[in-house]
């Protein structure tokens, strides 16, 4: 983790007498000193949990100091840094997640204080930590990666790194038209957040993912989920030059292979399910023949309601609505 500047003693202790006004669990002489250094307060209760100087935070390296902030505290040891603030308490942060939350400019960047201890991951393997503006995770492989916003809530969503996505393998992005991005360990799926784009979904904000499917029948599926509350989704599907051969006489497949990679977005009710179904065998049974009108990817919306099979797959029906009913 890369070291802060480290005020001076003379202007540490000036500034000791403040700290109890505010709350803060200021190092006194009555004190236990370890290492030949103080430590107090609610820092020296966290240093505890960790077995004091034989623990991993080993020996301190200051005393206890005030933040830039002038509202948190911090104390460095030689095996990271225990920071406090009355509303989050006293966290220690080290080691990879220490410096990914360094180059986020520590508590004064978006993730502000840490409001856990760092955590093991349901495999064991990987590692986390929460802040007030969203987690680091850490894996061996993938490194460490800051998760916040809307992309977390969706990655949450699916099950985090234990989903089909699993671990971020980069921070978030933002592209030249700002729609923000999210890259993860299984490099076929991205999840995205855009504001305020106008489309049917996201004429306030959305996020969404992108699959890259690669099966015989499916190229892509992306999925858009709306985040002003009225539960809309769009799936939108690019079929192969196989699928759009084949998938006119079996739709079972045609489905499948939608969601053979593709997260399923497992809140759609069962008549949404139908719904999405009827759409999609409509665009099958009609995308080969009419194939400029059914578009080259095929958009199905969960408002639509389910009309029967036989009718979503019906001539008339089709040259009334062009497999969009939801009008």
């Amino acid at each position: 983790m890369p070291a802060r500047r480290v005020m001076s003693l003379t202007a540490s202790l000036a500034l000791t007498a403040s700290l109890a006004a505010l709350g803060a669990p200021s190092a006194s002489a009555a004190d236990p000193r370890y290492c030949n250094i103080s430590v107090g307060g609610a820092i020296l209760t966290k240093y505890a949990d960790y077995n004091y100087d034989q623990g991993v935070l080993g020996c301190p390296k200051t005393i206890e100091l005030v933040n830039p902030d002038g509202v948190g505290r911090r104390q460095e040891f030689t095996g990271g840094t225990i920071y406090w603030k009355s509303s989050t308490g006293a966290h220690p942060v080290w080691g990879a997640i220490g410096s990914k939350w360094a180059d986020k400019k520590w508590e004064s960047g978006p993730l502000g204080y840490p409001t856990s201890d760092e955590l093991t991951n349901q495999a064991q393997t990987g590692k986390r930590q929460s802040f007030e503006g969203g987690w680091i995770y850490w894996h061996p492989q993938y490194g460490a990666h800051s998760v916040w916003g809307r992309i977390h809530e969706l990655w949450g969503k699916f099950g985090s790194e234990e989903s089909s996505f699993g671990y971020p393998t980069t921070d978030e992005l933002t592209d030249s038209m700002g729609t923000k991005w999210q890259e993860f360990a299984n490099s076929r799926l991205k999840i995205y957040y855009m504001n305020g784009t106008g489309e049917e979904v996201c004429k306030h904000e959305c996020t969404g993912y992108t699959a890259e499917t690669n099966t015989d029948w499916v190229k892509t599926v992306v999925a858009q989920f709306s985040n002003t509350g009225d539960g809309h989704i769009v799936v939108s599907v690019v079929p192969t030059e196989e699928g759009w051969d084949k998938a006119s006489s079996d739709y079972n497949t045609m489905w499948d292979q939608m969601w053979t990679a593709a997260p399923y977005p497992t809140e759609l009710t069962a008549d949404q399910r139908e719904s999405l179904y009827e759409q999609m065998a409509c665009h099958a049974a009609y995308g080969p023949t009419f194939r400029a009108d059914a578009g080259e990817s095929w958009d199905l919306e969960n408002w639509a309601p389910p009309v029967g099979i036989d009718k979503a797959v019906s001539l008339s029906w089709f040259i009334l609505k062009k497999c969009n009913w939801y009008t």
